[in-house]
């Protein structure tokens, strides 16, 4: 008769179980397609600057500016950019006193991309009109080849006595990089050359659509006529002197799309790494429900520049972040900041480095460890590195563990092979600059560094709910580790 009893009361827990498994998986899929059109519709960083910040809008978040003195108050949640390019959001808890730590999740919004040249008008060659563009990070690789190209990114346009930055996308592809046929042989081979074999065309000479070229001596005049005419054609700009500068990029027009035979995947470009920035920002807009009960800072910080080194000022080595809390801690204390008072702060904080790591490819078993092969739609991958390409170490990755655990995430873990190279985070810089202890988790991808690369179809949402998990628990994990 016991035994009877206790089969009958184990069924009841595995259901209980495979109840909160499959609600788990309920709620990472719904975030699948927010995700994926957010992708289509921000096709460069600053187009996903605007969208987050219009996001956080939507939640109640006020924006900052840094040229102005900030007023801060506890509860509430504030986000401030930099450069249209860079983005730090936060909130404050009811219960915060200056010295409390801050729960810190940190990435890039920069993608490996192909940026127009200061001067793009280049000779027409064989009748076609070409573009004069230089590649970003190792972006212009061979997976850029004969993919439909569109335009888009930050326009300088004079109104007034006003000089205003407006967001330009032309909606439809208008440059290509042709690839030559396997038939030529050796030259079909490579390698090729960036700066004359893999220019893109975006029209022909002979084209009945010209364009008057632009008065000499304005911006302009610099740049071919028909896309100076398109881009103010899309901005409503009659005078194409008004345009002072910009700055424009090439990407695919491929939208974000679910793919497999149960929809088990997104196929997207620009994935690494608006994907962890994306999960990030959507678990701060979660979290900040809680705030009533918490003592801490929430802070999502995502930086430009990463794929190049992270060293221009929206990069991560910039002083952006430090900057933020400091004036943050400053502005919370009532008789100004007193001695010492940021290294308690950062001492008591905790960052996660979240950019995305490899994903286990089937095909390329031999490059991966395994028992360090990340697979997709099952949660987050903790990176190591011996050499301190990652931040994680023992107590770090026991900090994130205790998270998951009380929100029932599922942790991965990635280290590469000894044979292999590692490739860095926003992590390492971040940490030493601040002191802050650090871990680098971040959602496994295919095919990085390609034009189009693949994640799972739950990731985005496993993503959101392990850094929710890691927002909120944070402060009640830290205190099992004084």
């Amino acid at each position: 008769m016991r035994a009877d009893i206790q089969r009958s009361q184990a069924v009841p827990r595995a259901v209980e179980t495979s109840r909160k498994e499959l609600s788990r998986e309920q709620d990472a899929a719904r975030y699948c397609k927010p995700f994926c059109d957010f992708m289509t519709d921000n096709p460069t960083v600053f187009h996903a600057v605007e969208a987050f910040s219009a996001s956080l809008d939507n939640k109640g978040f006020e924006k900052l500016s840094e040229r102005d003195s900030w007023k801060i108050k506890r509860g509430g949640k504030y986000y401030v950019e930099r450069n249209g390019s860079a983005l730090i959001a936060f909130a404050v808890g009811d219960k915060y006193e200056p010295g409390n730590g801050a729960a810190v999740l940190a990435g890039h919004i920069d993608a490996l991309t192909v940026k127009l040249k200061p001067v793009s008008k280049v000779p027409d060659k064989a009748g076609f009109v070409q573009l004069g563009v230089a590649p970003y990070a190792s972006g212009l690789n061979k997976t850029w080849w004969d993919r439909d190209l569109g335009v888009g990114g930050r326009v300088l346009v004079k109104e007034g006595n006003k000089i205003v930055s407006k967001l330009v996308e032309l909606n439809w592809p208008i440059a290509k990089v042709p690839s030559l046929a396997e038939h030529f042989g050796a030259p079909a081979a490579g390698p090729f050359n960036l700066e004359t074999q893999m220019v893109p065309i975006i029209g022909l000479e002979s084209s009945k659509n010209d364009a008057p070229a632009s008065p000499k001596g304005t911006f302009a005049a610099t740049q071919p006529p028909r896309l100076v005419k398109a881009i103010a054609k899309e901005l409503g700009i009659t005078d194409c002197s008004k345009i002072v500068n910009w700055e424009l990029e090439l990407f695919d027009t491929e939208p974000a799309k679910v793919i497999g035979l149960d929809k088990e995947f997104i196929s997207a470009c620009r994935i690494d790494d608006k994907l962890c920035s994306w999960a990030a920002l959507e678990a701060l807009m979660n979290s900040t429900s809680s705030t009533a009960s918490s003592s801490i800072l929430k802070v999502v910080g995502l930086f430009d520049d990463e794929e190049i080194g992270s060293y221009l000022r929206q990069g991560a080595r910039g002083n952006f972040l430090p900057s933020v809390m400091e004036r943050t801690v400053e502005a919370l204390s009532e008789h100004g900041a007193t001695q010492g008072i940021m290294g308690q702060t950062y001492a008591n904080s905790f960052l996660v480095s979240s950019d995305v790591c490899h994903a286990v490819n089937p095909n390329f078993l031999e490059v991966y460890l395994a028992n360090h092969a990340p697979k997709l739609n099952v949660g987050v991958a903790v990176s190591f590195d011996s050499n301190a390409h990652m931040t994680t170490d023992s107590v770090s990755a026991a900090v994130l563990q205790q998270c998951a655990d009380r929100v029932g995430a599922e942790l991965q873990v990635f280290q590469i092979r000894n044979d292999s190279r590692s490739g860095g985070t926003v992590g390492p810089m971040l940490s030493a600059k601040t002191g802050m202890r650090s871990i680098d988790a971040g959602i496994p991808q295919l095919s990085m560094h390609s034009i189009r690369a693949t994640t799972g179809s739950l990731d985005p949402g496993l993503g959101v709910q392990i850094f929710q998990g890691f927002l909120d628990e944070y402060e009640s994990v830290d205190a099992e580790f004084r």
